[in-house]
């Protein structure tokens, strides 16, 4: 679809249809919390049905690959978007950023971070949780951390993985690690950090996380994936977006 036809078919997308059609997203681990908020109002607007399914962007990458039938895929980074492209999976002009993710250093304990840093470089814990590095960008932003602090290897035998982001940030809530890196995102509420205690690690100890969402080529027809779309670029989503501790990106 080019983006011409993209553009005027905007004022439809959210319009109220005549018919229902549904939309079936992949959805990074990270963006669970804010996507599940989109997905009611964006229900309620556009009278679509979305179906989400939620893991590491390197999971749902894999079962893209293999014939999942997804329609729009919301990455934790850029890469995977981009390699979909020039498979021709997906669809160039539709692809944007709709986040910009933030790491934080977090324990379930409340106090327990006082200086994040520093705790890190004491080593005075028994498990540090990060996502696969392999599968999930929070995971390979994670070793960014680490590597600038120089404490990949003094801390090697500290890390135990997550398969992606969500299951990262369950192993530090349920006590069987310590501390992990996580995404802002899943302890975040209302600006303030919902629970336990934590460091916001500054964004340049690590690349951006540049999070692309992307129309699978499959659906260049689907009148609610294009809605989806249509719908996260919209200044009331990025709003919320920005909530959960993300960063919007205005174009340039």
């Amino acid at each position: 679809m080019s983006l011409y036809r993209f553009i005027v078919l905007l004022p439809l997308l959210f319009a109220q249809p005549l018919w229902a059609a549904t939309v079936t997203a992949a959805v990074a681990a990270n963006f669970t919390r804010p996507m599940q908020a989109l997905a009611d109002r964006f229900e309620a607007e556009t009278g679509h049905q979305l179906r989400l399914s939620f893991g590491s962007s390197g999971q749902l990458f894999a079962q893209i690959q293999n014939g999942a039938p997804f329609d729009v895929f919301l990455s934790a980074d850029q890469a995977k978007p981009e390699a979909l492209i020039d498979a021709g999976d997906a669809l160039a002009d539709s692809r944007f950023t709709y986040a910009v993710g933030a790491l934080a250093l977090w324990s379930a304990t409340p106090n327990r971070i006082q200086d994040g840093e520093a705790l890190l470089r004491r080593g005075d814990f028994n498990r540090l949780a990060i996502a696969n590095p392999r599968l999930a960008p929070y995971g390979a932003a994670a070793m960014d951390v680490l590597g600038r602090l120089g404490l990949n290897e003094p801390l090697a035998d500290h890390i135990v993985q997550g398969q992606n982001i969500a299951q990262t940030h369950q192993f530090v809530a349920t006590g069987n690690a310590d501390l992990g890196l996580v995404a802002l995102s899943q302890i975040i509420e209302a600006g303030q950090i919902a629970s336990g205690s934590a460091w916001i690690i500054p964004s340049d100890y690590y690349h951006p996380i540049r999070q692309d969402a992307v129309l699978l080529s499959r659906a260049q027809d689907n009148t609610a994936a294009l809605a989806l779309l249509a719908f996260l670029r919209s200044d009331t989503s990025q709003a919320l977006i920005e909530t959960y501790g993300y960063h919007i990106e205005v174009p340039q």
